[in-house]
């Protein structure tokens, strides 16, 4: 089309007059079709909500606001012959013609600097001309469903700014990074980026002093290459108006060169350096041009921009130097609020279904990628639609992909033949598990053939919007979306009937013994794959996809998966915190209690570190069916803490979000007096606010909790430890607690001490390590040995109580009721002034056995004091802690003495317990 300045034929007057030509029902129609429509790349298409009340006045008006100067016209034209109004469109089109001959001077100012800008341009001006047109075509098409490209404005934008800042100096090196890695999830619009930017350099808008030509070299092409140069690969695109291409590789530090979607590459990188290609000229296979591109020795002085998926990173960082890597995020928790309220037209339905995904964090992080979130959208649009209850449907990841599959395959248009037999099903599952273990996306016409699909079966997937021909190159074919893939991948283990791991013919995707010992660590492409698959195990789930697909589905797999859980619980070594949490998720997916009862039973310790809300989700429902558990530790960090005001949601949401926090909070601590063998509880380097230690208190002095040892290690006390010293007298089975490193201080010794002083107390052992105690806590301490007949191990260990304070516990452990066994004292800040009131104490107390002096300064002649009591008849000390290493010769002889004649005293460098932390357990975390 020719082009004109927007004050000439392309004002809203002159629309205005075409749409006063359409009768109501066109108009109708016209903005229906303007609903979905979008012209350049980046633009946002019309509310509509605006667009629907819009009379014809307003609507050119907002047309020529959305789409300004030419582009509204275009936009125009384009529907005006979607409507099969042709005599509209020439009689348009031959207005257009006239006012472009009969332009004004100042009229054709446009046209003339548009012109200047070419002539700026210089040599490669044809190249850029056809990068344009090239380029403006891909962006054009919507690939996915029709509509899953579009970008609103905002991100189109950020991407924009993104671009600008690639290649910019490093502020720390100073240097330009020569080599550049966008990385993201599958649609998040790493692709729709680099198309941006090759438009945005041809039209002169990007890179103009940094890169004088930019290749785009596309993975699903590439595939399709065998050998040849790679001047060659490059000359596809350039005009041979131009002259020889070769020239421009004179000046390789002025050459961009963008790789795009790496992870569809089906190379394997294998070749050692030496054997690459150097010169440009000569003919290899494709293969080991684009190793030799990616390894800087092709082209090195030149510039590389390379998107990936970020479960192909593994691969693509050997073969890259000094590279610069940034990770697509996709759309802020802002950004997918506006899309969703955009996307309905209904506010209650956009309501209802933001509040639905709120509530399932992994299902509202899938929708940062706009891909994901308009299929999402589009399915719960659907199911509102048909008065379903998209709470159910937004349950679990699986229960929403299951909804959408079941809705492609009921929207075909009435001739469509019918639904894929159960061969062709199976044959479709099997080409997607493979894909999802080989990390393939994307499938040529001989991929299929190999798995069984001929052109008639590939229609039947392609007509149900399941299977995708690429509509830009040719012979491509790949799943709506990747999820779906990952989706079918997992249908093919629940269609096989018989499931023996130990079948050596088995290929590895075959195999679903390794696809349950996979790991996020290890193979994190399998990850999602894996969630679904456990999903499908769900009954409903299940019916569900018989009915939809007319085929039966095995349950052989939910056997073969609780005999696997059996052997991990089993296993010597205890699963990491990691481990459990995957777990987690995975019997989350089934929403099946009683298998997860099931699976869990084979578990007696768990470890759980808790610092999102999605763990606290997937702990509190898991925990809750262990019914075998005996050892439970947890770390809970940042999800008690996150603020109002921190957030972008109005303070409602944010209610809404604390509701749902302590509601999963209060099940997960349930666990305390439903399961009744639980005996140990574990809570370290945790954040609990004022309501969070309320309800653990509350389900601590529950009258059918059994836990008998509590170990509350650097935690935060609220309350003062006032929640925790109220349990000690309700709970009658707890006989254990630790509280090493938490910031109780002394005023919360003096509330523990009130409830250890009461009669239904039944504490037995006592740590304080670590809690900031003084001098000021002892004279308490003191009155709780005399009065409690049943503490026995008393922990202080590295608090500054001092002399004084041994001084006025020494008194007290003389008294005749004190009935203390075991006294830790390490590095409390004592000198050779407390060894008379500990020889004292030692000449007089029968049921001290225990002692612990280490870390303390303590002279000679003091120790020669005290083991003149040590060797005393009096004395029943058994161990005594003391580090005979910080000692001099003769003071460690005048020890060694003392053990000769006292044969019942045994002296330690460490004297403590540590039978409960032992190295695998605590290395969990």
């Amino acid at each position: 089309m020719t082009h004109l300045s927007s004050s000439s034929f392309f004002s809203d007057f002159g629309l205005l007059l075409y749409l006063e030509e359409l009768n109501k029902e066109e108009l109708i129609r016209f903005k229906s079709f303007l609903k979905n429509e979008t012209l350049e790349p980046g633009s946002c298409r019309i509310p509509w909500s605006e667009v629907k009340k819009a009379k014809r006045k307003d609507l050119a008006d907002l047309m020529s606001k959305y789409y300004p100067g030419e582009q509204a016209w275009e936009v125009a034209l384009r529907i005006f012959g979607k409507m099969n109004l042709k005599e509209l469109c020439e009689r348009a089109k031959a207005e257009i013609n006239w006012t472009v001959q009969t332009m004004r001077p100042e009229d054709t100012e446009a046209g003339e600097v548009q012109g200047d800008q070419e002539a700026v341009l210089g040599d490669g001006a044809e190249y850029r001309i056809q990068i344009r047109e090239k380029f403006h075509i891909m962006l054009d098409k919507n690939h996915l469903l029709g509509k899953s490209e579009d970008f609103c404005h905002e991100i189109a934008q950020e991407g924009r700014e993104l671009l600008e800042h690639l290649f910019e100096e490093d502020v720390g090196t100073e240097e330009q990074p020569q080599t550049v890695v966008l990385q993201g999830a599958a649609g998040i619009g790493k692709t729709t980026l680099v198309r941006m930017m090759m438009l945005d350099w041809a039209q002169g808008n990007l890179y103009q002093q940094k890169f004088t030509y930019v290749f785009y070299l596309n993975a699903r092409e590439i595939n399709q290459l065998r050998e040849r140069s790679f001047v060659q690969l490059l000359s596809k695109d350039w005009p041979s108006t131009e002259g020889p291409i070769e020239r421009i590789m004179s000046q390789p530090s002025r050459l961009l060169f963008i790789i795009d979607s790496f992870d569809e590459l089906n190379f394997a990188f294998e070749e050692p350096e030496f054997v690459l290609c150097a010169d440009w000229t000569q003919v290899h296979p494709v293969s080991f041009l684009m190793s030799s591109l990616l390894r800087k020795v092709m082209l090195p002085e030149s510039s590389l921009l390379v998107t990936t998926k970020l479960t192909a990173w593994r691969k693509l960082k050997p073969l890259l130097k000094n590279q610069h890597s940034i990770q697509l995020l996709g759309m802020s928790e802002d950004a997918r609020q506006e899309y969703i309220y955009q996307f309905f037209e209904d506010q209650s339905w956009a309501l209802q279904v933001f509040s639905s995904l709120r509530n399932n964090v992994m299902l509202f992080n899938m929708c940062k990628v706009p891909a994901v979130c308009w299929i999402v959208c589009n399915c719960l649009e659907q199911q509102l639609e048909k008065g379903g209850d998209i709470t159910l449907t937004c349950k679990t990841t699986t229960s929403l992909f299951a909804c959408c599959i079941s809705s492609l395959l009921t929207q075909v248009d009435k001739s469509f033949p019918g639904l894929p037999s159960q061969t062709q099903l199976r044959s479709l599952c099997h080409l997607a598990a493979k894909g999802v273990w080989t990390m393939t996306y994307v499938f040529y016409k001989e991929n299929l053939r190999r798995h069984g699909l001929v052109k008639s079966d590939v229609s039947i997937f392609l007509d149900t919007n399941i299977l995708q021909k690429d509509t830009v190159y040719e012979n491509c074919y790949v799943f709506t979306h990747l999820h779906i893939q990952e989706f079918f991948a997992a249908m093919f283990y629940v269609l096989q009937d018989n499931w023996d791991t130990r079948d050596d013919s088995l290929q590895s995707f075959e195999n679903l013994e390794l696809v349950l010992e996979s790991s996020s660590y290890k193979d994190p492409h399998l990850l999602q794959m894996k969630y679904f698959l456990f999903g499908l195990l769900n009954e409903d789930r299940r019916k569900q996809l018989e009915e939809t697909f007319n085929c039966t589905m095995s349950l052989e797999v939910k056997w073969t998966i609780l005999q696997w859980m059996e052997m991990l619980g089993n296993s010597e070594q205890l699963p990491s915190h990691l481990v459990f949490l995957e777990l987690f998720v995975h019997l989350y997916e089934t929403q099946d209690e009683v298998f997860v009862s099931q699976a869990m039973r084979y578990f007696q310790k768990v470890v759980i570190n808790i610092c999102e809300e999605i763990h606290l989700l997937l702990s509190s429902f898991c925990l809750k069916h262990c019914q075998c558990l005996r050892t439970m530790k947890l770390m809970v960090t940042e999800v008690f803490e996150k603020k109002m005001l921190n957030s972008s949601f109005p303070p409602e949401t944010w209610q809404r979000a604390g509701s749902r926090i302590f509601h999963w909070w209060q099940d997960l601590c349930s666990v305390l007096h439903t399961n009744e063998h639980l005996r140990e509880v574990i809570l370290c380097h945790s954040n609990l606010d004022e309501f969070a230690m309320k309800i653990f208190n509350q389900e601590l002095r529950h009258p059918n909790c059994k836990l008998q040892k509590l170990l509350l290690r650097f935690t935060s006390f609220p309350d003062i430890c006032q929640g925790i010293s109220g349990s000690l007298t309700h709970n009658q089975n707890l006989i254990h607690l630790d509280l090493k490193g938490s910031d109780i201080g002394d005023d919360g010794v003096k509330s523990l001490c009130e409830a250890l002083k009461h009669p239904d107390c039944k504490l037995q052992n006592l740590s304080l390590e670590s809690c900031g105690l003084t001098v000021a806590c002892c004279e308490d301490l003191s009155l709780v040995l005399i009065s409690n007949k049943r503490l026995t191990h008393l922990c202080l260990a590295d608090n500054i109580l001092g002399d004084g304070g041994v001084k006025l516990m020494s008194e007290a452990l003389k008294h005749p009721q004190c009935i203390l066994q075991s006294l830790v004292l390490e590095h409390c800040g004592l000198t050779s002034l407390c060894c008379q009131d500990l020889s004292s104490t030692l000449s007089s107390n029968q049921g001290l056995i225990k002692i612990s002096l280490t870390l303390n300064t303590l002279e000679r002649e003091e120790i020669m004091k005290l083991s003149e009591v040590l060797r005393s008849t009096e004395c029943k000390l058994q161990v005594l802690g003391l580090c005979k290493e910080a000692l001099d010769e003769e003071t460690q002889k005048l020890l060694e003495a003392v053990g000769s004649s006292n044969l019942r005293l045994a002296v330690k460098q460490d004297c403590n317990d540590h039978e409960e932390e032992d190295g695998s357990w605590w290395r969990c975390f």
